[in-house]
């Protein structure tokens, strides 16, 4: 059987008779993908889709991009070996020399990497186990609304607990500290009153002797949450943050699995706060666009002895080639100050939406990892915030988006935002069709929604 012949329907009912009932994006994206291209994906009935998951964001210049490309067909070509372990080769010696060449001059300096098994949650355990090791201490320090992948340290750090609940024995000594989202504070205050009281919170915490909290290994934060709801940390926060740690000795990991790279509009997200980290987890967007995973941390943390740390799959010569060729694009072509120019226009366009629609209660973010939470002003709601996430109303704009060629996530509080992550070589054309798309679905749900319900005769 061919399956090139085949349409959506056919595919998506074996994939379902076939595949895990832990499958996601295939429950609200009913497509198998043909084709890709740039910005754009094409199902196997020919519909064509702006693609604004992009891997999850891992797709920094796209659908098969001509240099990414060329960089891999080069490895194949010249009869380069394709799996390593941990051994060295020309192209795992010239990532790395670009991946540094993109750190700030203070962290590259002194950082040596780690390469982990190929997803972002095999570089946070190894950040895990970096920190332990290093302080001898157990505690770590994360994050309400957090996420840092599924595995089981990773998933011991996430906020949302439905994912944990089914799950025992889960690491231990992890304490979930309250993290700056401006639209549901949670002191109840907002703005940077509401900063200030997190960040006296965590110091407090810190110095109670009867606080609870054993010495901690390490602090991880994401400088921007992505699948918690597209949330920035302030500036003023996170340099508190560093701060508290440094005072305290306590490594400060930066998860930019997802923000990392430019998509911010910076090359990475803790230089809008003018901060240093102790310990950076990448992976997504480094890979361009195939498995790849590092910690990339001080040299003073590094007290592991020889095989502390292994994984069978740490040595991908075709993801090193196409890590190189991405991380040497966007740095030569500016792609930081592109994504903050476009997503200040993508943001632009959503905030003069916001302004028609009750159901819109914040839009947020930062560059392109945008973010727009939907509410329901009208039930009575005692939580955080002004009003109640509405789950119902972004699951029906992400259907409507996706009948009009957009494809959005959704993330954030019981699911009720709608994620932006674009490729960063998105352009303002395709912006403003994006955001043209994107105001005519939540039209039609809020117009729907306003329609008096049918009689039965």
């Amino acid at each position: 059987m061919s399956y090139l012949d085949q349409g959506n329907g056919a595919i998506l009912s074996q994939q379902a008779s076939r595949e895990s009932n832990a499958r996601t994006y295939p429950r609200h994206f009913p497509l198998a993908i043909r084709d890709a291209k740039g910005v754009t994906v094409t199902d196997m009935d020919g519909n064509e889709y702006y693609d604004c998951l992009a891997g999850a964001g891992t797709l920094a210049l796209g659908h098969n991009h001509p240099l990414v490309v060329e960089a891999m067909e080069q490895a194949l070509d010249t009869g380069r070996p394709l799996h390593t372990l941990d051994l060295s080769t020309p192209a795992k010696e010239r990532f790395i020399d670009s991946l540094f060449e993109s750190l700030p001059d203070e962290f590259s300096e002194r950082a040596k990497i780690q390469f982990c098994s190929p997803a972002g949650t095999d570089a946070v355990e190894a950040a895990l186990k970096l920190v332990k090791t290093a302080t001898g201490n157990r505690s770590i320090l994360g994050f309400q609304g957090a996420y840092h992948g599924m595995t089981s340290g990773a998933l011991s750090l996430m906020g949302d607990t439905d994912a944990k609940e089914p799950i025992s024995g889960l690491m231990n000594d992890v304490h979930h500290l309250p993290f700056p989202y401006d639209y549901r504070c949670p002191f109840g205050v907002g703005g940077e009153d509401g900063q200030r009281i997190g960040s006296n919170y965590v110091e407090n915490l810190l110095d109670d002797e009867k606080g609870g909290i054993t010495d901690p290994a390490g602090m991880i934060l994401e400088p921007v949450q992505g699948e918690g709801g597209a949330i920035p940390a302030p500036d003023g926060w996170l340099q508190e943050m560093r701060r508290i740690t440094r005072e305290r000795d306590i490594p400060l990991i930066l998860d930019e699995i997802q923000a990392g790279l430019g998509r911010t509009g910076e090359t990475y997200a803790f230089e809008h706060a003018g901060i240093t980290p102790d310990v950076l987890t990448l992976s997504k967007a480094i890979g361009g666009g195939l498995p790849l995973a590092v910690v990339v941390y001080d040299k003073e943390l590094d007290v592991w002895e020889p095989g502390a740390h292994a994984g069978t799959f740490r040595g991908n010569q075709l993801a090193m080639a196409a890590g190189e060729a991405t991380i040497d694009y966007v740095l030569e072509h500016d792609l930081d100050d592109h994504a903050a120019d476009v997503g200040g226009r993508l943001r632009d366009h959503l905030e003069t939406m916001a302004e028609r629609f009750s159901a819109v209660g914040d839009v947020r973010g930062r560059g392109l990892m945008l973010g727009v939470e939907f509410v329901d002003p009208d039930v009575d709601w005692q939580g955080a915030g002004p009003h109640a996430p509405d789950s119902d109303f972004a699951e029906a704009v992400q259907a409507e988006c996706f009948d009009r060629g957009l494809i959005i996530e959704l993330g954030g509080r019981e699911s009720a935002t709608a994620r932006f992550l674009p490729p960063l070589i998105v352009s303002k054309t395709q912006i403003d069709d994006i955001a043209t798309i994107f105001e005519e679905a939540v039209a039609a749900v809020a117009n729907a929604e306003k329609e008096p319900a049918e009689v039965a005769p």
